[in-house]
């Protein structure tokens, strides 16, 4: 009797030493975004300390990435719990579309929804000559990291130009700062960006010597064919020499996770966007374009279950 009330007791206060550490161990949120003079990056660190703070017991972490592609393959893996990603390259991920970079579906992705556009800026040195898409014939062109969400988006671009990498003098597959550091040395023509307005790696160029900015004409984002691509314009004034609107082409940026964050952690992560969009807005002015009304709809992949329930509670679905 002695002995199995002994026994009892050990039960007992192991279970308890078990639920203990059950409720002490700290959720971890790793953030991923893109390169650090980009936008995700900025708008990533401000969403980890709004988590630090707001979701009790949790530790989060930002990591830089090469964007779109990388960070849903690592959410697939689970090395990641939130992540920066263009719209067309989430409908690639969830289709497991290879030649974009994808090597089966990825159908651990959910939503935690819609943020800001990414704007296609394609700009060069007035030196280049460059002022249309058919005068990068011939010229130096950055187009990002190999299968990255940008260079996809060039990709698409050119083609429905009439154009290719074929036509380049020569196709450089860097980072946006790398890109910027090659024109200020004269050994790069042009670079194209996908990215919010006013970027820091754009806003450092054009502060340094004089750029034409390359319009996308509607009927090539017409030719574009894919309803994640809308015409789109760069208000005037948003870089230091760019005195007219710039016609180009737009991409929703999506919020991303994965089915294995609980229910609970993706409704807080959720909310607490959400009911910040000051704070984000102040980290970037990117994120100002962050819209409630308009972040649960026309989504490439199911939302988060998480999320749904906030969206709901918001009356935004």
């Amino acid at each position: 009797m002695r002995m199995t009330k002994r026994f009892a007791l050990l039960a007992a206060a192991a279970a308890f030493t078990a639920s203990t550490a059950a409720v002490a161990a700290p959720t971890f949120i790793n953030i991923l975004t893109g390169g650090t003079s980009g936008v995700y990056y900025p708008i990533g660190v401000a969403i980890s300390q709004l988590y630090s703070k707001g979701i009790e017991g949790s530790k989060t972490s930002v990591q830089a990435t090469k964007a779109s592609v990388e960070n849903l393959n690592l959410l697939q893996a689970g090395r990641g719990e939130l992540g920066f990603a263009l719209g067309d390259s989430v409908a690639d991920g969830w289709n497991g579309v290879e030649e974009a970079g994808f090597k089966a579906p990825l159908k651990k992705l959910r939503a935690i929804g819609g943020s800001y556009p990414n704007y296609i800026q394609i700009v060069a040195s007035q030196e280049s000559g460059i002022k249309t898409l058919a005068d990068l014939k011939g010229k130096s062109l950055s187009v990002g990291a190999p299968k990255s969400g940008t260079e996809l988006n060039a990709r698409a671009i050119l083609k429905a130009a009439g154009l290719s990498y074929e036509d380049m003098g020569k196709v450089e597959y860097l980072p946006f700062a790398e890109s910027v550091e090659l024109i200020k040395n004269r050994q790069l023509d042009a670079t194209l960006q996908s990215a919010g307005l006013g970027m820091a790696a754009i806003r450092d160029l054009a502060s340094t010597m004089p750029l034409n900015y390359v319009e996308i004409p509607q009927d090539v984002v017409a030719k574009i064919n894919n309803a994640a691509y809308q015409a789109a314009m760069i208000p005037a004034g948003t870089y230091d020499g760019q005195d007219a609107d710039v016609p180009t082409v737009a991409i929703t940026n999506i919020l991303v996770t994965h089915e294995g964050v609980s229910d609970d952690v993706a409704y807080q992560m959720t909310k607490l966007l959400f009911e910040n969009l000051n704070q984000l807005g102040n980290a970037h002015s990117a994120a100002k374009d962050i819209k409630l009304e308009n972040a649960a709809k026309d989504l490439p992949i199911p939302l988060h279950p998480g999320a749904e329930r906030f969206y709901k509670e918001a009356g935004a679905l």
